[in-house]
């Protein structure tokens, strides 16, 4: 059984796809209503100049989103058609183009961001100036912010009755594919005037990054990385949490920028749980919780820049030198905690960082040195491969105890601690802190504490090749009960 539209729509003569965060053909929401209706359909990309001028000459996320266009131009040339690119504002862009091709109607997917969601009512004011519709359709997730609330018809806040809503509306047509099968020519040639093929990174004033042979970009490389997830996703439970450990699934990417569709990774983990496993029910809840920061940002988009609780705006955060050279510390993998200083490079060198070490270093910046979580979640927006507005604000919100159905304020890590228990052998924070990799085991994890023999016997001199921690822990997690204990004070009127 597959997707049926859920409007009949009025056909038309032509219409256009904006590909946006839906980078594939197939199971594909706006291709597939695009062709339900219209005669003949093209596709477009707008490299979009109002995000990509803010963004460093290299970065990878644009790498692997240029790289995913090129197959999708592939695909769409081996069927008579071609991607149309263009680089510039959507706002100007697509209405110009709507016109050149005389398109009736232009076919989205919804995209749930606050930006997002103000770009597209622009847009679609200027469409209609020149006589075309917005259609925009649901796609990058199972169900949308409404879909699923309480019994009062109020929005959910804490995420296990949410879960358990979520699964008991679920059926098996939530998690059908959008059938995506045009009829011989619907996908139209592009006329000679308006394809002036896909630019180059450097046409885009972009840099390659050292990352190109390891993004695996495109349907493609979803597809492959999907194949080897699967032979290992009942074990996902218990491997997810040891970031030397290939346990993930490694599509974070993959779903933000919808070179994968977020049907079938449910539709997998719903029938693999169905069937008994345990580590496809965890990674159906990885999906729910994603869901869960959706929804939460739709309907409390103050969430942006403000606790989600908030009474905790009254926390008086770190500032001055000493905080900005602990921020520095942190950012660059150099607090002198090895685990900590392990994740912030892999970040660093790679756009990525395990869910666990995701954590574990929030903690340590929000909790260990008292940092704004906002800074926090402003440096992982420019450096993870995989930001997600929704999910990103979500785990910092969560990591900081500001958020919904957080962790509680004084439930602070203990770096060492995790250490010990996520990366027992080092061999994670042997692979990112080198300078360490000869310490034995046991030293590994707090240098600081490592009996000289075992530092001399490594041939490390602390503050020389690693430093010493910047903030001892066990004060910190003092002066982070006192800075918390204000959420426990009546606000001054």
């Amino acid at each position: 059984m597959a997707h049926s539209s859920a409007y009949i729509p009025a056909p038309v003569d032509r219409a256009l796809v904006w590909l946006r965060r839906d980078l594939r053909l197939s199971d594909q929401a706006a291709l597939h209503h695009a062709l339900a209706q219209a005669r003949q359909v093209w596709c477009v990309f707008v490299f979009d100049t109002t995000l990509l001028d803010a963004l460093p000459r290299a970065d990878r996320r644009v790498e692997f989103i240029h790289a995913s266009v090129a197959e999708i131009d592939t695909a769409l040339r081996a069927q008579g058609s071609a991607l149309i690119v263009r680089h510039g504002d959507p706002l100007v862009e697509l209405p110009a183009l709507a016109r050149q091709l005389d398109v009736q109607v232009v076919h989205a997917a919804r995209d749930y961001e606050p930006a997002a969601v103000a770009r597209d009512a622009r847009v679609r004011g200027e469409l209609a100036h020149a006589g075309v519709a917005l259609h925009t359709h649901k796609d990058q997730v199972i169900f949308e912010a409404d879909d699923v609330l309480t019994a009062n018809g109020t929005p959910f806040s804490v995420f296990t009755p949410y879960k358990n809503a979520w699964l008991k509306k679920l059926e098996p047509l939530h998690l059908q594919p959008w059938q995506v099968a045009p009829r011989p020519g619907q996908l139209a040639p592009v006329p000679v005037a308006l394809g002036h093929g896909l630019p180059s990174l450097a046409d885009l004033d972009f840099l390659p990054t050292e990352m190109a042979g390891r993004l695996h970009p495109g349907e493609h490389g979803a597809a492959q990385l999907l194949e080897d997830f699967l032979r290992r996703i009942d074990r996902y439970a218990e491997a997810r949490d040891f970031p030397a450990v290939k346990g993930p699934s490694y599509l974070s990417v993959h779903l933000r920028f919808g070179t994968v569709s977020v049907r079938q990774l449910a539709r997998l983990a719903h029938e693999r749980m169905t069937g008994g496993s345990r580590g496809a029910e965890v990674w159906l809840s990885e999906l729910i919780w994603r869901e869960f920061y959706q929804q939460l940002l739709h309907h409390h988009p103050r969430v942006e820049q403000h606790a989600f609780k908030p009474e905790y705006d009254r926390i008086h955060w770190e500032h001055g030198a000493q905080a900005t050279a602990h921020f520095a510390a942190w950012c660059e993998g150099r607090t002198g905690y090895p685990i900590v200083d392990a994740a912030m490079r892999q970040l660093n060198q790679t756009g990525y960082m395990h869910n666990r070490l995701r954590m574990i270093v929030a903690s340590f910046l929000t909790k260990d040195l008292g940092l704004d979580w906002r800074r926090g979640e402003a440096y992982f927006a420019r450096q993870l491969n995989d930001f997600d507005l929704a999910a990103n604000n979500g785990g910092w919100q969560w990591a900081a105890s500001t958020g919904c159905d957080a962790q509680p304020y004084f439930r602070i890590f203990n770096p060492v601690s995790q250490s010990r228990k996520f990366d027992p052998d080092g061999r994670f924070i042997r692979r990112y802190v080198p300078e360490l990799a000869a310490l034995d085991d046991a030293s590994l994890h707090a240098p600081w504490e490592a009996p000289a023999i075992a530092l001399a016997t490594a041939g490390v001199l602390l503050d020389r090749d690693y430093p010493r921690p910047i903030v001892d822990h066990a004060v910190a997690r003092e002066r982070t009960l006192e800075r918390y204990a204000v959420v426990k004070r009546p606000a001054k009127g």
